[in-house]
């Protein structure tokens, strides 16, 4: 389903540049692809409602599963290979520019940022609120992208009012904006798959209507397969860290109320489940998703977490396979 792009102009703020990342030894690029390019194919995948998760412009298992996933709903071979019949079925070569330019605007540089967030759960309790912490860590995902990649294609640009710079061309994630329900989503089953870390709103006939990766469970606290039903949608939430319920806590840790942000530790939003201690939420490390281990529940990228809320409600079926 194709989301269409709001309108990207405004004006800007402040004084922070990207600098250009020094160069230093890694993996070679990927090869080129015979029909359009990973970023490209990364955009439209996620504007017709198949999320790669961030956006980075490379190869990798949320790309794979996102392709799978798109050639599964169009009935292609099934391969997780972006080749020429999926660039195809994507619309790619009449889709337009898959990056634009974006006239940064006073409001996404001017804060408040919170420059350090502590990693011990217990000790960001002290903090005023979970906010971004720098004005390239907001822009990155309010275009679902990686900073890297906002770096990459805008090397030396000073983030201040009125400069512009060049994002992947994508709806606008706006943490502030509650998402609306999605009236014509109908009704949906939420499925949530271990083997490919994968989550899908589900219609009765079968249609996936949004596909994203996530993080499920751990060693030490899988994900439980069964059949549940979402019973609360909470926007901004509080986050209340009981150290006994983590495995990891350190045996200093009290109780603590983390205050919200979209860098809270469930994120912007927490879609409750009948079964205790267990949601849907987003998180404040986009790029572990789908590479890391959860605490149990389903953890998305804010932008992929606040569609899910706009689709689901109380008493929508969620399966845990």
């Amino acid at each position: 389903m194709l989301i269409r792009i709001a309108q990207l102009t405004a004006s800007i703020v402040a004084a922070t540049t990207i600098a250009a990342t020094p160069p230093r030894k890694s993996t070679p690029p990927p090869s080129p692809l015979p029909c359009g390019d990973y970023l490209s194919f990364q955009v439209l995948l996620d504007r017709q409602g198949v999320s790669p998760g961030q956006i980075d412009g490379k190869p990798g298992a949320n790309f794979t599963h996102a392709v799978a996933a798109l050639q599964a709903a169009r009935r292609l071979a099934t391969t997780g290979e972006p080749d020429c019949d999926t660039w195809h079925a994507l619309g790619g070569d009449s889709a337009g520019p898959t990056t634009v330019p974006y006239t940064i605007t006073e409001s996404d540089v001017k804060g408040p940022f919170e420059k350090l967030i502590p990693r011990r759960l217990s000790e960001q309790a002290s903090l005023s609120s979970l906010g971004y912490r720098s004005p390239l860590e907001a822009l990155s995902e309010r275009f679902h992208a990686s900073p890297a990649l906002l770096t990459q294609l805008n090397p030396r640009v000073a983030l201040a009012a009125g400069h512009q710079m060049i994002v992947p061309a994508v709806e606008p994630f706006d943490p502030a904006a509650k998402p609306q329900p999605d009236r014509m989503a109908g009704d949906l089953t939420i499925v949530v798959t271990r083997d490919d870390s994968a989550l899908r709103a589900v219609r009765a006939d079968g249609t996936v209507v949004f596909f994203a990766p996530v993080t499920t469970g751990s060693e030490h606290d899988p994900l439980p397969p069964g059949d549940w039903k979402v019973t609360a949608i909470n926007w901004h939430p509080v986050f209340h860290y009981n150290p006994n319920l983590f495995w990891d806590a350190k045996a200093t840790d009290t109780r603590a109320t983390i205050k919200p942000g979209p860098n809270n530790p469930v994120g912007v939003v927490w879609i409750s489940l009948d079964l205790e201690h267990y949601g849907l939420h987003g998180t404040p490390e986009p790029g572990n998703i789908g590479h890391t281990e959860s605490h149990g529940c389903v953890r998305m990228t804010n932008w992929d977490a606040a569609r899910v809320a706009a689709l689901v409600k109380p008493r929508t079926p969620v399966q845990f396979r």
